[in-house]
């Protein structure tokens, strides 16, 4: 015999459990931010929408509305049930549970681009950002909800106290644009920070112009590992003074001073014989 559950369980499709701080959940609610996020989308019937960390659905099921399907990845097991319960009124919602950085986004697309979205885990999102460049080929743009401070880094031009690896790295592989701020007020709970939006289109491959990626990220790290130093002492164990000078580049600058082409030259650079 089935026993009812008792009177104050929990619905399965319902949303229950309070946001867990271990993973970082700060779910969104605030409609006016939530309608300005869908209409940067702007989603069109043949795209194929995939959203990481959909939470409560506050973005999720306003997607649907518009666009009718989606793909969402999703961590916390809890969420599972109620995102799928609710979903049913909406439209089309396929839940992957995984951690999204043991997603293999290539193979999700499956041939077929795919557009990112969501409202990322401030702990986690730069992991997220590089794991989604791994996978650039595939994704048309990304919309996502970032620590103000990270979007700022993001989209940050050389000589500013900000840019720095994130800025380089993105700005070679992307197009990267601030969108708009969103105050505290627009989560539950609120964080102790502002957030942003930020746009993210992959550049077409035959624009990027690095030989290789291997060492132009090394070179990169290397040069912003020690942000103090010129770059003649910064880079002195991944690129020799010659090879610095050979692309056109005065050593005694620092990182910050290089545009991200400056990089890009430099890493094409033959080392000096």
């Amino acid at each position: 015999m089935t026993r009812p559950p008792p009177r104050n369980a929990p619905s399965p499709d319902r949303f229950s459990e309070p946001p867990k701080k271990s993973l970082g959940q700060n779910f969104l609610h605030e409609r006016g931010v939530i309608d300005r996020i869908v209409l940067a989308i702007a989603p069109r019937p043949s795209d194929r929408l995939v959203e990481i960390g959909p939470g409560q659905g506050a973005l999720t099921f306003p997607l649907l509305d518009r666009h009718g399907a989606l793909t969402a990845i999703e961590f916390d097991r809890d969420l599972l049930a109620p995102l799928a319960a609710q979903a049913a009124a909406h439209g089309e919602l396929t839940l992957v549970h995984a951690n999204v950085l043991d997603v293999d986004l290539t193979a999700l697309a499956a041939g077929a681009p795919i557009r990112l979205v969501g409202n990322l885990p401030y702990n986690l999102s730069s992991p997220i950002l590089f794991h989604a460049l791994d996978h650039a080929a595939v994704i048309t743009d990304m919309h996502f909800m970032l620590q103000k401070e990270v979007v700022e880094r993001m989209a940050a031009g050389p000589g500013s106290k900000v840019y720095g690896r994130l800025s380089v790295m993105l700005q070679a592989w992307c197009e990267v644009t601030a969108l708009f701020t969103v105050g505290p007020g627009a989560f539950k709970p609120p964080p102790k920070v502002d957030s942003a939006v930020v746009r993210l289109r992959p550049r077409a491959p035959e624009t990027i112009g690095i030989d290789d990626p291997v060492r132009f990220s090394g070179i990169v790290r290397a040069a912003f590992g020690q942000r103090r130093k010129t770059l003649r002492n910064a880079l002195g164990q991944v690129c020799d003074e010659a090879t610095i000078r050979a692309a056109g580049i005065d050593p005694q600058l620092r990182a910050e001073q290089l545009a991200v082409a400056d990089f890009v030259r430099l890493a094409n650079q033959p080392p000096a014989a």
